[in-house]
Formats: C-alpha cells, structure tokens, sequence
C-alpha cells in the first residue's frame, strides 16, 4: 500500500502538465508504474489515486446498491470526471481540463500527500485554508477526530 506525506509545490505549463516531485516518486513503490487516476475532491481540489489506491475503492464503488438514489448521486459525483493519467516520457501528468476548471487551478499548484493519494490544490486556495484556521480551532478539530476515532476510547 502506498502513503504519502509531503507538500510540493510545482508549476501547471499551458497544457495543464506538471512534473511529479522527485520527493512523491520516491514514495510510490518501484514495481508501481506512474498510472493514477485522477478526479473532483470533497473539496474544490482534484485527487489524484495511484491505481494500487483506486483499484480497491473502485472495487467497493461496485458493489453499492444500484437501486439506492445516494448511491447513484454518489457514484455521479465521485465517479464522473475520473480519468487515467499516466506519466509522459518527461515524467509530466496531465490534468484534464474540465478538472483543472472544476478545482480552479492556475499556474502555481500544491500537492498535498492525503494518506494514499494526493490532493491538488490551486496555491492560492490552499494557502487560505492555513489562514483562516486558527491554533485554537485546529487544537479543536484534533482532539474531536482522534478521540472519535481512537479504538481505546470506544
């Protein structure tokens, strides 16, 4: 199983490319070839799976209840938009641009490793998420998750 960790900021070209940092590269096993699928975050960012990631979610994606409207509208928003990318010789992923659109990005981008997969943000965007959230809230928001999540604490 992949995981990351590590912010990197790189630089769109006019095609919507960029070069995977060497740091992320590292992270992926060698065995992995540099095929992810990319798609709408929860947020207004882009996530982008490498396919030892996304095989398994996609394979639970597949079982839910087809009859189940949530699931529909789920599988409408998470599902549409996906595309395969993979590095060009150059070490270059594509960004297509529906996605691009979709999460606002400009030039300057940010990768943000997200346990294992890797968000991508519009730099601007995410910088404000650090501004407006305070010592005091994130003191907050941490104590509330990993108490909720703590097995010790059930």
């Amino acid at each position: 199983m992949v995981h990351f960790l590590g912010e990197y900021e790189v630089t769109l070209d006019a095609k919507g490319r960029f070069l995977l940092p060497a740091g992320f590269k590292k992270q992926i096993p060698e065995e992995s070839a540099l095929r992810f699928i990319v798609n709408r975050g929860f947020e207004k960012c882009l996530t982008l799976y490498p396919m030892q990631s996304w095989e398994p979610m996609f394979a639970k994606i597949s079982t839910l209840n087809d009859f189940d409207p949530k699931v529909r509208a789920f599988r409408r928003q998470f599902l549409g938009g996906a595309t395969e990318v993979e590095a060009d010789t150059a070490g270059r992923l594509l960004l297509p641009s529906t996605l691009r659109d979709f999460a606002g990005l400009t030039k300057n981008v940010i990768l943000v490793a997200a346990v294992d997969k890797i968000e991508i943000w519009d730099a601007d965007t995410y910088k404000k998420i650090f501004e407006d959230f305070s010592a005091d809230h994130f003191s907050e928001l941490a104590q509330e998750v990993m108490v909720k999540t703590d097995p010790k604490n059930d």
